[in-house]
């Protein structure tokens, strides 16, 4: 369990602090659990690993969970999305990271085999690499692991998968299934900070464009939404009819990525899948169209395709990569086709992630406090967030807001719900 960081330049710590300490004071939630818990220390002995995107906000969880009490293992969960001043500022603050900024396949692995073999009693995962590398290649740690939490849809597939094969061997805590993730995180964070890469990135009107947007998860409503509400018209494409038709039915032109390609403007990628689009597509798009994903993996845009056609290709601007087909049409891909929102951009904004990291520390702690009673029968190992972090999550952020709601009262919960407990 010996372990030693293995950052880009450790001496770059003060900038990584000055964003942390932004965010931090944008992060209310977090910053009351942070108070709390250094009174109570709930993680004391524990040792957590956690894969999560490196940036100010995450580096503010990590600060959190240590304060708590725990020994911190950290890497990144994409390696475009890595900040190499906030690993620095961790690091300066005692803990261990092993993540770069634009890491090799091979040290994306490595920085993800280094926090599991720490032998860590909790995971924190951002779509699903620590969990499936212990299995994969240490089963001899899991008795340590008492469980872990998850904050993406990817992620939530690939346990439901292991689950179902009875292979996921220790509890986890479906972290993107609770209401005060999803609802927020996945439609509003989304929304805006994929909008905020596209921006930044291109420095192109968005009014006026013809915006696809594959997939209408609750990712794919933030960013349909947020792009109608720039001006854009919106085509969105789907394979589930019946989100196909919740799209038409919020006002959003509705067809196949086949009839979209030649209309898009701009190309935005939310499903998760893989091959969405492809060769055949790039072939019928329009001179200077614009592809980037939105999903969690990079093979939602199937670059290596587009470079396969490509007679040439050019870094046009800063992750903006733009290849010249046979025909002499100019088509761009943003970020290398990974997460947009964070190899281009910052992330969600700091009040969003609030939320989903109140969440992502109040289910590490319920795993902590209940390590003897949740199930560890194969097959039965992924555990909805208790409905009681949710509402204490929500009621928190109403406080911070200076938001008062109603409250039913007996007769009323009677009506409702009768004699039983709600």
């Amino acid at each position: 369990m010996q372990a030693m960081s293995e950052i880009r330049n450790p001496e770059i710590w003060e900038s990584g602090e000055l964003k942390i300490d932004w965010v931090r004071h944008h992060m209310p939630l977090l910053s009351g659990l942070e108070k709390e818990f250094r009174e109570t220390k709930p993680f004391t002995g524990l040792r957590v690993a956690l894969s999560v995107h490196l940036e100010a906000k995450t580096a503010y969880l990590c600060e959190v969970l240590a304060g708590a009490g725990a020994q911190m293992y950290i890497t990144g969960s994409n390696p475009l999305s890595t900040q190499d001043d906030i690993a620095a500022a961790l690091v300066h603050e005692g803990m261990e990271v092993f993540a770069v900024h634009g890491a090799t396949p091979q040290e994306y692995e490595s920085g993800i085999r280094k926090v599991i073999e720490a032998a860590p009693n909790i995971i924190i995962d951002d779509g699903g690499d620590l969990v499936s590398m212990i299995h994969e290649n240490y089963p001899q740690l899991i008795p340590n692991v008492i469980g872990g939490c998850e904050e993406t849809t990817t992620g939530i597939l690939r346990l439901q998968n292991l689950n179902r094969e009875k292979k996921l061997l220790f509890p986890m805590m479906l972290v993107n299934d609770a209401a005060c993730k999803h609802f927020f995180d996945n439609r509003y964070g989304t929304g805006q900070s994929v909008w905020n890469g596209i921006n930044r990135t291109t420095n192109l009107i968005v009014a006026g464009k013809q915006v696809v947007v594959a997939g209408y998860g609750w990712c794919g409503k933030g960013v349909a939404m947020r792009a109608k509400g720039l001006g854009a018209k919106v085509i969105v494409t789907e394979v589930d009819p019946i989100k196909a038709m919740e799209a038409y039915m919020d006002g959003f032109s509705v067809m196949g990525m086949a009839q979209a390609a030649p209309l898009g403007d701009i190309f935005v990628t939310v499903t998760g899948c893989d091959d969405v689009i492809t060769a055949d597509h790039f072939k019928e798009m329009k001179d200077g169209a614009i592809c980037c994903n939105a999903g969690h993996f990079d093979c939602e845009v199937n670059v290596a395709a587009l470079k396969e056609m490509a007679v040439s290709s050019r870094p046009a601007r800063e992750n903006i990569q733009e290849y010249v087909l046979p025909s002499g049409r100019r088509l761009s891909i943003l970020a290398a086709g990974r997460l947009v929102n964070l190899a281009a951009g910052d992330g969600h904004p700091a009040e969003i992630m609030d939320m989903s990291f109140a969440i992502q520390i109040l289910s590490a702690k319920y795993l902590a406090d209940n390590k003897d009673v949740l199930s560890r029968v194969p097959g039965a190992m992924l555990h909805d967030v208790p409905a009681s972090i949710d509402e204490e999550v929500a009621a928190r952020k109403l406080a911070d807001w200076g938001v008062v709601i109603d409250k039913l009262s007996e007769d009323q919960r009677i009506y409702l719900y009768g004699n039983s407990e709600k």
